[in-house]
């Protein structure tokens, strides 16, 4: 079993790398967007509560959060390991996603971070507007605030799991199957597969 957190800004080729990586290695792809979606659609308890909280405009607490990743972890016993997407985006969700798979009898294996220039993004992300008639994927002040976000953001979680020798840059720049290869290199060389 191998869990992995894969990070990367907006228009990294995140998701497309987590489903290639899903693939490889029998992996369950975990959004945190996904299962919000799922829980709230499906009016679940937890769903419910999340609903609760969202309807008043304030943030989820990150319990509801790691009870709803608890469901979708144990509702795949024979998964090969799982690629959180979106989760943890602060120490302490970190220390929980961590205390949860101590629970599970397993860890996070490995946080890997695709590395590209913010110039990249932007014009990758401009591109995919064109496509995608999103307003937000246009505005280039838009698209370097969510650059930003993301960086505030991940930049802690990334030092957490680095003083545990487990976070890896990986530079998302090339083909995708060349940034796929770079990814495994990774995975089958660090991750104790």
């Amino acid at each position: 079993m191998i869990n992995l957190i894969l990070f990367g800004p907006p228009g990294s080729g995140k998701g497309t790398q987590a489903a290639h990586l899903v693939e490889r290695y029998n992996l369950v792809h975990i959004s945190t967007g996904d299962l919000f979606r799922y829980e709230i659609g499906n009016n679940t308890p937890l769903g419910l509560q999340a609903r609760a909280f969202m309807s008043k405009g304030e943030l989820v607490p990150d319990e509801i959060t790691i009870g709803m990743l608890r469901n979708k972890v144990e509702a795949h016993p024979d998964a090969g390991g799982f690629i959180f997407d979106g989760f943890p985006r602060t120490i302490p969700q970190a220390e929980a996603l961590d205390h949860l798979m101590e629970e599970e009898d397993t860890t996070i294996h490995l946080l890997l971070a695709l590395e590209v220039a913010d110039e990249e993004i932007i014009q990758r992300i401009k591109l995919r507007g064109i496509t995608s008639g999103r307003t937000d994927d246009a505005d280039e002040s838009i698209i370097q605030n969510r650059i930003n976000v993301y960086k505030n953001e991940t930049t802690p979680v990334f030092d957490y799991y680095a003083r545990q020798g487990k976070s890896h840059s990986v530079n998302g720049i090339g083909s995708i199957d060349d940034i796929f290869d770079r990814l495994c290199t990774v995975i089958e060389t660090q991750g104790g597969q």
